[in-house]
């Protein structure tokens, strides 16, 4: 600091001696700011927010500091308008206008009120969220290239190829069960089939199908596939199958079992060829739980095991969730490694919990810091794979309970990962 000003000098004393003087703290900072020391001058900027968190000229010079460009200037408010002119005919304007702007309240509505007090009912197609064929596909999906491989086999390919399908004799029948462990991307996975097939997406889970009326429930399943026949080509997905599509022998309330007495007549209706561009796909972190029904052949008969992210992909989901946060100097390949078994929440997990440690060291000490790999490895240490519970469970069934050879992909996977 030998070639700093004498002024500067000088303040760096006083603020050393009145530590909560905000005003002079500014004053340093901006003249540390104007001489180009950035980094000093945010430094200065955070201790003064410090002990005055609402300072609006600390925001305001940390943002100049960083970067950041101001906000727009917000316009002034507009003189109130004076009331309406008593010798102005309204009436005509409104008829002239009849045909531009529509009308505020419809009169006469002639559908009936549902239970709800709502005009539209369930069946309507606006009744349902349909979204549009999205841009997400398999290759925004990172790593996972056995997952693809098998969807290209059982499922994408023969919808592609309806020429080969022909020839072959391959039928659309059915629909395609995803298990595994919690937060590995089951559903992103539906939603790049539909990407991958150019169909509109639904999703629809418990809180979606059940009602307190008695045939309401049954009713949701039925219009949810009217729907997407009204959409189609359109790619319903059934998440969490096993609320849904419990096992009725376990079930205790009739309209539990109705639902799923109605989505196997849904189904059936897919298999007899009548939900021509309707594909179904489920997910489910229990597949045990899960109406062996609804596994029969030209139901949901192709099963796919999504396992926790690869290598590939956790480099990828990594990369994700730190492109925007300050970074410095992260070996992702070693990150990458101390990451075995994680799932893409617990990734997740990971980065929110290294950018905590730095935001919180950052605000003790005064100096703003980039996030490094001591953080992030501090981080994956401390979190236990959230994919462990569900590996303990899965292991039992898969070895005492493999009915057909459903789990023989988990079998293999365990005996590779020497869990069994």
């Amino acid at each position: 600091m030998s070639d700093e000003s004498p002024l500067i000098r000088s303040l760096r004393a006083a603020v050393a001696a009145a530590p909560g003087d905000v005003p002079l703290r500014l004053h340093l900072a901006e003249l540390l700011l104007q001489e180009g020391r950035g980094d000093e001058a945010v430094a200065e900027a955070a201790a003064a927010l410090q002990h005055a968190p609402g300072d609006a000229d600390a925001r305001a010079l940390m943002g100049r500091a960083m970067g950041i460009p101001p906000a727009p200037p917000v316009p002034p408010a507009a003189a109130p308008s004076p009331g309406p002119r008593q010798d102005f005919d309204w009436a005509a304007a409104e008829q002239e206008v009849g045909d531009l702007v529509p009308p505020r309240f419809v009169e006469g509505a002639e559908a009936p009120l549902t239970a709800d007090g709502l005009g539209d009912g369930p069946g309507d197609a606006g009744a349902w969220d349909v979204e549009v064929p999205g841009a997400v596909r398999l290759a925004d999906v990172g790593g996972m290239q056995e997952v693809k491989d098998r969807l290209e086999a059982a499922f994408l390919a023969p919808m592609r190829n309806p020429e080969l399908r022909k020839l072959y004799g391959k039928s659309l029948r059915g629909g395609l069960l995803l298990y595994g462990p919690p937060g590995c991307g089951k559903t992103f996975i539906a939603r790049a089939v539909a990407g991958e097939l150019g169909a509109s997406f639904l999703s629809v889970s418990l809180s979606d199908v059940l009602d307190m009326y008695i045939g309401a429930s049954e009713k949701n399943v039925h219009d949810i596939f009217e729907t997407a026949r009204a959409q189609a080509p359109c790619v319903v997905f059934l998440d969490e199958l096993d609320a849904l599509g419990a096992k009725r022998s376990r079930s205790h309330h009739s309209g539990l079992r109705n639902v799923v007495n109605q989505l196997l007549t849904e189904l059936d209706g897919i298999a007899a060829g009548s939900n021509e561009g309707v594909f179904v796909l489920a997910a489910t972190n229990v597949p045990w739980d899960v109406d062996i029904a609804l596994r029969r052949p030209g139901r949901l008969d192709r099963t796919l095991l999504v396992l926790p992210p690869d290598a590939a992909a956790r480099e990828a989901v990594l990369r994700y969730h730190l492109r925007d946060r300050p970074i410095e100097s992260v070996d992702l390949a070693k990150l990458v490694r101390a990451t075995e078994d994680f799932s893409g929440a617990d990734l997740a997990h990971v980065c929110d919990s290294a950018a905590e440690t730095a935001l919180l060291d950052s605000a003790r000490t005064g100096t703003v810091r980039m996030i490094n790999m001591r953080d992030l490895l501090g981080a994956a240490k401390q979190i236990r794979p959230s994919t462990d519970p569900w590996f303990a469970a899965a292991r039992n069934v898969a070895t005492f309970a493999n009915d057909g050879g459903m789990y023989d992909d988990l079998l293999a996977y365990l005996k590779r990962k020497r869990k069994l």
